[in-house]
């Protein structure tokens, strides 16, 4: 039994590195990995049930994880792209699937209309990823990519609600899609009332034991409640984990929770890949080899130029059109769920060797995505393709506008700031890696952009100069982060002015240490404002108080050293 593992381990690790030098996402070493440590290759395991048990957690872990990406006030600020872009890309890709469909194969139109719907789909992990890795999430093909895969993230509670519908179970369309209609909403408006007034006190319990393995299983608790109460409602769990996880959304301890499920999720994830990969009947895909090429040119194909149309008909310039088209031309893992979970549940919407010949297709679509937009990539820059339209790596910034002051980080203090200098007129330019706070941030009209402030290349790209910028204000609650932050400032621009945010006087006297003009530890200054209103209200002077908040920030705030206990 050791060696078995050994060797699995050794082939997942190998793949993981070649796959990742090529920008491959790891869902795809995982897939391999399972193909061939499955009967049909090197046989190191058997797919008995305690794979098919760990598939079915990795299922039910990644309908959380989407359902924790999805918050009703994210959805609100970017409701007009989300709904109109989003909706418009997917019946477009659906329309066009529709009646290829349903002259190529035997299936019934509602069999049709869901694999139509399922090709609508995209691969959220490899796009993002993809944006990351070109740094493209800031630019107008990035906001908008971003958008399209939310909504077909928001998609999937009714797609999975109707299940049953597609697989002839129910044949009363009208009243089930008023049922869906009436089961979205009240899904909702549960997320909305549960998550603020139900979780956060729950949750605000668990967190003041300060364990973290309660934490933890609190979380897991919630996931597998949700999943079970779908299954006496006759709907399936992955339906319940969704929605465990927008229930997390809402709370304030979501961050939290995403910090501490992310380690299992991507392990049982892994599992749910290899349980599938191992499942894959290579003799019947070797069989139906054409049908398999055929499916994923023209998936790959009919999706470029269904997005395509749409992304023009939206006014959206043509470089960014074939960007878009590209990126998102390909299946996603929805696709991958819903065929497991029609097979775990016993739903035969479909016969089970078409069920195998889609996976394949939509699993080879995703390998083929990276290859096609490196070879995109390279044409372009090399004028081949769309030499009309010159080549812009950042459309979304103004480059007459030329940044005087430089944010890390967009939280609360940095938003704050953001807001102090656009009432002033004063340019500036804010970065974060929080895709959350970029997108809200920029749909609220802030100048905020995706990156890493440690990244010499992406602070001088975003504008940081010696000679231009005055002032780097470093907004960061993580005092390592900080301070790397600031030594690459000072390797760009070591005359420009560094105001940095500390938690705690400790963090403090750290970040002062590397030459910054003001680091302000924000739990003490917030008490000398709240303690000077005291002190005002009190017929104190302005110029005693001015004193006494002297005397204690002197000397790196040693007048209140000896008079708090600073474990913030």
């Amino acid at each position: 039994m050791t060696l078995p593992i050994l060797l699995f381990f050794l082939i997942l690790f190998v793949l993981v590195c070649v796959l990742r030098t090529a920008r491959i996402g790891a869902l795809v070493a995982f897939l391999f990995a399972g193909v061939l440590s499955g009967p049909y290759v090197f046989n190191l395991f058997e797919l008995t049930d305690t794979w098919t048990f760990l598939g079915d957690l990795g299922i039910i872990f990644l309908w959380f994880t989407l359902g924790l990406e999805i918050n009703m006030r994210r959805l609100w600020d970017m409701r007009r792209t989300i709904f109109g872009f989003g909706a418009a890309q997917v019946l477009m890709v659906a329309f066009m699937m529709f009646p290829i469909l349903m002259g190529a194969t035997t299936w019934s139109v509602l069999g049709c209309i869901m694999v139509a719907l399922l090709f609508a789909m995209s691969s959220t992990s490899e796009d993002m990823q993809i944006l990351t890795d070109k740094n493209q999430l800031n630019t107008n093909m990035g906001r908008q990519t971003f958008s399209i895969l939310l909504f077909q993230d928001l998609l999937s509670i009714p797609l999975l609600a109707m299940l049953p519908v597609f697989a002839g179970k129910s044949f009363n369309l009208g009243a089930t899609a008023i049922d869906i209609l009436v089961l979205s909403v009240a899904l909702i408006l549960g997320v909305v009332v549960v998550g603020r007034f139900v979780l956060n006190p729950l949750m605000r319990l668990v967190a003041r034991l300060k364990s973290r393995e309660a934490f933890l299983l609190a979380i897991m608790l919630n996931i597998v409640l949700w999943a079970l109460v779908m299954q006496w409602l006759g709907l399936p769990a992955g339906l319940g984990a969704f929605l465990a996880g927008m229930l997390m959304s809402e709370t304030i301890y979501s961050h939290q929770v995403n910090a501490e499920i992310s380690p299992y999720s991507m392990l049982f994830l892994a599992f749910f890949f290899v349980a599938l990969g191992m499942g894959l009947n290579l003799p019947l895909l070797g069989e139906k080899w054409y049908i398999i090429l055929a499916g994923v040119v023209g998936l790959v194909v009919i999706k470029f130029i269904a997005i395509f149309i749409v992304a023009r008909v939206r006014h959206v310039s043509v470089p960014d059109s074939v960007g878009i088209a590209l990126l998102l031309s390909q299946g996603g893992e929805f696709g991958l769920l819903m065929l497991q979970t029609m097979k775990t549940s016993g739903i035969d919407a479909l016969p089970t060797q078409h069920q195998e010949v889609l996976t394949a297709i939509i699993i080879l679509s995703i390998m083929l995505t990276p290859i096609l937009v490196a070879v995109f990539d390279m044409l372009r820059r090399r004028g081949k393709l769309l030499s009309k339209y010159p080549l812009r790596t950042m459309d979304d910034i103004d480059k007459s506008i030329k940044p005087i002051v430089v944010i890390c980080g967009f939280g609360r203090v940095g938003q704050i700031v953001a807001q102090m200098l656009a009432s002033e007129n004063i340019p500036y330019i804010a970065l974060d890696l929080d895709v959350n706070a970029v997108m809200m941030g920029r749909e609220r009209g802030f100048n905020v952009m995706y990156g890493n402030s440690c990244s010499e290349a992406v602070l001088r790209d975003f504008g940081l100069s010696p000679r231009r910028t005055r002032a780097v204000v470093v907004a960061l609650d993580n005092v390592a982060t900080a301070r790397n932050t600031i030594l690459t400032v000072h390797q760009i621009a070591p005359r420009a002015k560094i105001f940095a945010r500390a938690r705690n006087l400790a963090d403090t006297r750290e970040l002062l240490k590397h030459n910054v003009a003001q680091a302000l530890p924000e739990t003490i200054e917030s008490s000398f404002f709240l303690g000077s209103g005291v002190l005002s209200y009190l017929g104190v002077s302005d110029g005693k108080i001015t004193s006494l908040l002297n005397n204690l920030r002197a000397d790196n705030y040693a007048g209140v050293e000896q008079t708090i206990a600073d474990r913030t």
